[in-house]
């Protein structure tokens, strides 16, 4: 009898397994809850299925470039280059984190989301006319983890193993732990030909065109001046679903201009064709030219209802003098954004306070529910804040006297032992002034930056700020050789695995990673782990607050503001869809109006007569 009950058992045990193992095949994955497309779906809502394709679009990008392989860590990649390449899957931009198959046909994976796997379309091909193959994806994989960023090592770093399994099949099995995102994390794969790369060598920059199999390839470039990409026209992807309605243009160009002012005067001379714009002070005063006037040229918000994330002045935690909470918190006290924002920016800012704003992501009151019990346990471990306060950053009332926030700031810094000798704030034990750098890449920050710096001067803090070009900036920010930068975080609806490398202790002394503040704390880390195993949006909602709660109180940065629409400025030749997502303006679902663009330059002759 006991050895019938033990293989009835086994039975039973094998059966649990199948049971585990048995896989859902679906033509798209949701992070949670349901896909917004069924089987079968035509095309994306926001697009124009019947857009007309050709014209030229002129665009500008600023610095240099001397590079066309983006996925290693050297190098000034030039601007376009996703153009060239095609994913796994496809991410929408009307759902918080859902894709579809590009690439790939199908995709499955069992209910512990424990592997997945991807069948590829038989029609994908290269733009030489070789097929994608799961060779391909398998060598893209290995080469983009063994030589690729170290951004890719922590985004794929819960992957055991690729393996074929089937002529057009690749499967990704998992390391044991849950990681409910990683099966989209692979979706979002850019595939690279094995045939193509595996001759020359990946982790050199090159100004050799690469091949893709995207709707683009390079047609001609001048190294660090200009680039134009071409539409393939025979694009094996140019009917899928998620493909259709987008890519419209003939001829995608950038031309490069040293700063954002020199690029928006050539934009006003009409040297390219569509601008977002950055700069609060440039939206409020240099678009009421003639041309924008006549009409010729288009200036538009175009509401969205993504995250904004989080900008900032971030510290080197690194650094001595910042590793004490006091001190950044102190900082922070001398930041007026209230008078900036009345005085610089046109009052056109919101106020950031939260890692994940503009989203039901951002903590705020006090914590309770389930984001108070993922906290709990961390409570020796917290400051008394964190449980009883909501996070605000230092507030002012635009005049410009913010003593009282200088005063705290004072009081702050006391604390940590610095102290005031003559006009400057010493280190009681070391002797040493306390004085930082603010690394710039664009002039256009420093009239925010000297503003700032009169009231650390209240305060007997020195701060500089120096300018340098867009290749010494992105090789000091590699290697963490800073004191304060303009820095911060994007965040999606649906965050997960990207936030080891922005917040992880494991990222924080790997160069080039993305923990450019230097974060090494325990808690953080296993809310990062919270965040990505939570089983459904509930979760993932209290979670991610319970993250974001930590991270305020942590006063790691001295957070900057945001805006709930993006600012567009275009000449008057497009055609554009009717519905804007929730991510936002989507410019490659654009096209060129021909009626539009020979109005246009009938009226310019005109005016230039």
């Amino acid at each position: 009898m006991r050895l019938i009950a033990a293989i009835l058992f086994t039975a039973v045990l094998g059966l649990a397994s199948e049971a585990a193992l048995a896989a859902d095949k679906s033509h798209g994955i949701a992070m949670h809850g349901d896909l917004k497309y069924p089987a079968g779906f035509k095309h994306l809502d926001y697009v124009n299925p019947n857009a007309p394709k050709g014209g030229t679009v002129r665009l500008s990008a600023t610095g240099t470039f001397d590079s066309f392989n983006s996925f290693i860590i050297k190098g000034n990649p030039a601007s376009g280059l996703g153009f060239l390449y095609d994913n796994l899957m496809y991410g929408t931009a009307d759902e918080a984190f859902s894709q579809y198959g590009q690439l790939a046909e199908s995709v499955e994976m069992p209910k512990d989301r424990s592997w997945v796997a991807f069948t590829l379309r038989k029609e994908a091909r290269w733009n030489d006319g070789k097929p994608v193959s799961v060779e391909d994806v398998i060598w893209t994989f290995n080469t983009l983890i063994k030589e690729g960023t170290p951004f890719y090592r922590f985004y794929y770093g819960n992957v055991k193993e690729v393996v074929k399994t089937g002529p057009l099949t690749v499967r990704f099995n998992f390391k044991p732990g849950e990681n409910r995102e990683l099966p989209l994390i692979l979706g979002q794969l850019t595939v690279l030909p094995k045939h193509f790369w595996e001759s020359r060598n990946f982790s050199k920059t090159t100004l050799e065109p690469p091949l893709g199999s995207g709707p683009y390839r390079i047609e001609s470039f001048e190294p660090g001046r200009s680039i134009t990409y071409k539409r393939v026209e025979k694009w094996w992807g140019r009917d899928i679903p998620v493909n259709r309605g987008q890519y419209n243009f003939d001829v995608i160009r950038y031309d490069y201009y040293r700063d954002a002012t020199i690029a928006l005067q050539a934009f006003k001379k009409g040297e390219y064709d569509y601008r977002q714009e950055n700069s609060s002070k440039a939206w409020a005063t240099a678009y009421d030219f003639k041309d924008v006037k006549s009409g010729l040229v288009r200036a538009e918000k175009i509401k969205h209802n993504r995250s904004t994330g989080m900008q900032a002045f971030v510290f080197n935690t690194r650094r001595d003098k910042f590793k004490d909470k006091r001190v950044r918190q102190a900082l922070a006290h001398a930041f007026d954004f209230e008078w900036s924002n009345k005085n610089l920016f046109f009052g056109q800012y919101s106020r950031t306070r939260s890692y994940f704003d503009n989203s039901e992501l951002a903590a705020t009151g006090i914590p309770k529910g389930d984001e108070l019990k993922l906290l709990e346990p961390f409570r020796d471990q917290l400051p008394t804040d964190v449980f009883t306060k909501e996070y605000n950053p230092p507030k002012a009332d635009g005049s410009g006297n913010i003593r009282r926030n200088l005063r705290a700031a004072g009081k702050l810094l006391t604390e940590a032992g610095w102290v005031i000798k003559g006009r400057s704030r010493i280190h009681e034990k070391t002797g040493k002034a306390l004085e930082f750098e603010v690394l710039l890449v664009s002039p256009l920050f420093e009239r925010i930056v000297l503003p700032f710096a009169k009231n650390l001067e209240k305060l007997g803090v020195k701060l500089t700020v120096r300018t340098i070009d867009p290749s010494q900036y992105r090789r000091r920010l590699d290697t963490f050789d800073f004191d304060v930068i303009v820095g911060g975080a994007g965040q999606s609806l649906s965050p997960g695995n990207e936030q080891r490398s922005y917040w992880g202790s494991t990222a924080a002394d790997i160069e080039g990673g993305r923990n450019t503040i230097g974060i090494k704390d325990r808690v953080i880390d296993a809310l990062i782990e919270k965040v990505i195993a939570a089983p459904d949006r509930k979760a993932l909602v209290a979670s991610v607050r319970a993250l974001d709660r930590v991270l305020q109180w942590g006063h790691w940065l001295i957070p900057h503001w945001h805006i709930k629409y993006d600012r567009i400025a275009f000449w008057d030749k497009f055609g554009r869809p009717s519905v804007t997502p929730i991510q936002g303006n989507q410019f490659l679902a654009w096209w060129v109006d021909a009626k539009k663009e020979d109005a246009l330059k009938s009226k310019l002759a005109s005016a230039r007569k």
